[in-house]
């Protein structure tokens, strides 16, 4: 870290276990993360499951975060908070106690086969726009 401070936007999606308990839990860890500190929340949404749709409903929300973390050091720290959560992947769009997705980090764009910024699918998506919208992102 460098000291420079990034405005991310981040989604959390949740349909198993205490759903409102695991976005807590998450943006908590999310909070503890060097150089990081959250700086908005967006309203939480219940939503249909997408992709796979036979499935529990998801609890969806966005934060706006400030971090001095690269892309690539926040996506190797969001998917180690989803592990530490019980997140297992056991085929695509399967149930999950949380997803934490990097949606925007600056006005930065990069397409590698870990991460691509902006979120290749983000506006397809109305669960991730809406919460979007209550942060200010038009």
């Amino acid at each position: 870290m460098d000291g420079t401070m990034n405005t991310v936007y981040l989604s959390l999606g949740t349909n198993t276990g205490n759903r409102e308990d695991n976005l807590k839990t998450a943006l908590k860890a999310i909070s503890l993360l060097p150089g990081t500190k959250i700086t908005k929340e967006s309203s939480v949404y219940e939503t249909e499951p997408w992709g796979y749709e036979d499935q529990p409903m998801f609890l969806n929300m966005c934060a706006e975060i400030e971090t001095g973390l690269s892309p690539h050091a926040l996506l190797g720290a969001c998917l180690g908070i989803e592990a530490a959560m019980g997140r297992t992947r056991l085929f695509k769009n399967a149930p999950r106690t949380i997803d934490i997705d990097i949606l925007l980090y600056n006005d930065i764009k990069t397409d590698t086969e870990e991460l691509t910024i902006p979120h290749p699918r983000m506006y397809e998506r109305e669960f991730v726009m809406k919460p979007l919208e209550d942060l200010g992102y038009n």
